[in-house]
This record gives C-alpha cells, sequence and structure tokens, in this order.
C-alpha cells in the first residue's frame, strides 16, 4: 500500500487522527492521557502550531490543529515518537505504538473547523462511551461549551467568535447537540480522502500542489487524478499545441508533425488523469498497445532530448486543472 501523501504549506488547516497499532489501545489510564495532552502542548510550542480542538478516545486520537510553517509530518512525527517513548518507558514496553503513519485532512477555512470541531467533540458520544458529554473530561469539548479553564495552547477564539450570541458557550452546546443531525452534510465536503471544502477549494490545491509525477500506488494521487476531466485536458493541451483533436482522432494516417503532437497529447492526458493505457486509447481512438508504445517513445526522447523534456514538463505545468 503506498504512503499517505502530504499537502503541506504555511498556514495549513488540518484535522489528524492516529490509531494504535493493531488497534490497540494507546492510553492506558488518566495518566497516559495526560500525557499525551503534555506532549501535544508541548508539540504546538516547539514547532508552532495551533490546536483549536481534540479528543483523546481509548485507541486513538483526534487534533484540530494549523501549521503556521509548512512542518505538518514533522510536528505530528515528533508527537507520536515523544508520546511512544514516554508511554514504553513507563510501561516497561517497546515497539511501535501507532498504525503506521498518522491521517491527515486538509481543511478549507474556519467555518469548517467549527464543524469538524462538533464532530470530534462527539466521538465519545458516538461510540457510546458516554450519555452526555459533560462527562468526558479528555476533550476540549468543555472548555467551548462552558469554559472551562484551557490550556495555554488552545484556541479557542476561531470558532467561538463565530457565533453572534451573547452566551457563546451556550450557542456552542446547542450547535454540537443539533449537529447529529447535520453531520452528514460535512462529510458531503469531503474529497478525495484528503480535503474538506468547496469544489473550488479543492480546485486550487489541487492546481497548486498536484505532483509532477503521480505515483498510482499512492491512493491520494490516483483519486487526486481520476477527478480530473480527461477531456478538459486534451481539449486544454490540443490549444497550447494549436492542432486539431477531432483531426487526430479520426484520421487514420497524419502526418510526422501533427503524429509528434498527438503522441505528446497522449502523454499528458496519461499522466495528468492517472489513466490506464487502455483508458487512454479509448480517448484518442488507439489500441492500448499502441498507448504503451507511444509512452515508452515518449519517456526515451524525453531523456535523451532535454530541450523536449524542457517543453514536455512546460505544457504539463500548464495544463494542470
Amino acid at each position: 500500500m503506498g504512503r499517505a501523501w502530504r499537502i503541506e504549506y504555511e498556514g495549513g488547516l488540518y484535522h489528524v487522527l492516529s490509531r494504535g497499532n493493531e488497534r490497540k489501545n494507546i492510553f492506558h489510564d488518566d495518566r497516559d492521557r495526560q500525557t499525551f495532552i503534555d506532549a501535544i502542548g508541548e508539540m504546538a510550542d516547539n514547532y508552532d502550531v495551533d490546536i483549536f480542538a481534540y479528543v483523546l478516545m481509548s485507541n486513538h486520537y483526534h487534533i484540530l490543529l494549523r501549521t503556521n510553517q509548512a512542518n505538518l509530518s514533522k510536528s505530528m512525527q515528533w508527537l507520536a515518537l515523544t508520546y511512544t517513548l514516554r508511554f514504553n518507558n513507563r510501561h516497561f514496553r517497546s515497539g511501535h505504538l501507532f498504525q503506521g503513519r498518522f491521517k491527515s485532512i486538509i481543511v478549507q477555512n474556519d467555518a469548517y473547523l467549527m464543524r469538524l470541531s462538533c464532530y470530534i467533540h462527539r466521538n465519545p458520544l458516538r461510540a457510546g462511551i458516554i450519555a452526555r458529554l459533560t462527562e468526558y473530561p479528555w476533550s476540549s469539548y468543555k472548555t467551548y461549551a462552558y469554559g472551562d479553564k484551557a490550556h495555554d495552547w488552545l484556541l479557542t477564539k476561531p470558532i467561538l467568535s463565530q457565533f453572534k450570541a451573547k452566551d457563546k458557550y451556550k450557542a456552542y452546546r446547542e450547535k454540537v447537540q443539533q449537529y447529529a443531525h447535520e453531520e452528514k452534510d460535512l462529510w458531503e465536503d469531503f474529497h478525495h480522502g484528503m480535503m474538506i471544502g468547496t469544489k473550488e477549494f479543492v480546485g486550487r490545491i489541487r492546481s497548486k500542489y498536484m505532483p509532477d509525477n503521480f505515483h498510482k500506488e499512492i491512493p491520494h494521487h490516483r483519486a487526486l487524478g481520476k477527478s480530473v476531466d480527461p477531456e478538459k485536458v486534451l481539449e486544454k493541451a490540443a490549444g497550447i499545441l494549436n492542432c486539431d483533436i477531432d483531426y487526430i482522432r479520426q484520421s487514420r494516417r497524419i502526418s510526422k508533425s501533427l503524429k509528434e503532437d498527438r503522441d505528446l497529447l497522449v502523454y499528458l492526458v496519461w499522466k495528468t488523469c492517472t489513466l490506464t493505457n487502455e483508458e487512454t486509447g479509448h480517448l484518442f481512438g488507439i489500441s492500448y498497445s499502441a498507448v504503451s508504445h507511444i509512452l515508452s517513445s515518449m519517456r526515451n526522447r524525453m531523456q535523451k532530448d532535454s530541450d523536449f523534456q524542457v517543453k514536455c514538463n512546460h505544457i504539463y505545468s500548464l495544463c494542470k486543472m
């Protein structure tokens, strides 16, 4: 299975979660939970990370945060390693505590922070651990809902300031209570297993951070590529090359210069949209074996001809949707 793909930038908002190895507990008692919360505070200070909400469950955690530097991976790796070392030392054990790498979801803006905080705080309720959220001490809920004293590193203003009511804590309590009926709406804005926001936001992230080399074994790369309309990419690339795509599709014989454009279009669409050779061939009216031959020729030519490689990469950068 491919490694998770990280998009990191200054001011990035993220919903982060991680589970115990083999889904085993990562907290044995309240002392472990306090150790983890202390580590969150240290991580926030050391890596310039803003923490907005959190919840600790028995075998996983959720944190809603902002990285003021492009350092999400370093921050979360430090947190996992630091807590694992302290947990292992206390419980006389060794080895991994967490199940692989943490998962992260990019969040568009503060409006989604509000909705995600409700989702995060409702975790113990959904799990059936408690009957009322006030009974659960290992989350940031009571700070938001009742104004309980918070850790210095917990920032509540970006979320609470969204309420116009005089009693913002009461307003937040009511929001969380109502959220059971609204939760499905949040996940309608969940895209490609890695982003929460509008389609326009997803498009901006995809355009800016789409990697030059997709890896189909990485699920996020594959999902992001599949979300791009091949016809739109083809239309844009054909416009850049000033060639008639309908003529290329319909003609059995094409000139050498047009064939070069056709081969470049095949490569660009295949790469940008992470299509299979068969899917690419269907788009151009050629066989999958012909696509395979074209792709092989394109790679060989780019290795031998640096000017041609620069041209291909330039057009690819213009075609990223």
